[in-house]
């Protein structure tokens, strides 16, 4: 078997050192604190440009100088930043996929508002659909719109004319 360099298999090289770690798709850089005098940790995923996270680094025993990074201080530091990697984007999904069900005479009909932050042409889409699922109407509103059940209602009974 033949190793690859990083450059051969698209990968990072595997970093093992005490300020620097990367492995396992991710790295971790123990960096000076701007704010005070201590250091901090920002952990960043592969192809990404910005941090998943940053926070406090201990200081090693000279008390100057920051502990250096391990393997167990590295899995847990991945495994922080991936739970809060994942929270992101589950915030992010509910902030831009919003639903909520409006009960009528006719039923219950589910209201969504599905956001496109499209750079050239951000907007929503608002989407109505019956108990069974069935699409009622569905109509294109500005990226500003507040789904909440007032202007689900006030949608509903102008027969699902798109808002002003």
């Amino acid at each position: 078997m033949t190793s690859r360099s990083a450059s051969e298999t698209d990968e990072p090289a595997l970093t093992h050192e005490a300020r620097l770690w990367r492995d396992d798709g991710w790295t971790a850089r123990v960096i000076k604190n701007e704010d005070d005098e201590g250091w901090a940790v920002e952990m960043i995923k592969d192809g990404e440009a910005e941090p998943a996270l940053v926070g406090p680094w201990t200081m090693g025993r000279d008390k100057r100088n920051p502990k250096p990074l391990d393997t167990s201080a590295f899995n847990t530091l991945v495994k922080t930043a991936s739970e809060f990697r994942q929270r992101q984007i589950q915030q992010l999904h509910w902030a831009q996929h919003q639903s909520l069900t409006v009960h009528t005479a006719a039923g219950p009909i589910t209201v969504t508002l599905d956001i496109v932050p499209d750079e050239d042409d951000p907007h929503a889409v608002l989407a109505a659909h019956d108990a069974d699922g069935e699409p009622l109407a569905r109509v294109r509103v500005g990226p500003g719109f507040k789904l909440k059940a007032s202007t689900a209602n006030a949608w509903i009974e102008d027969d699902f004319r798109r808002p002003s």
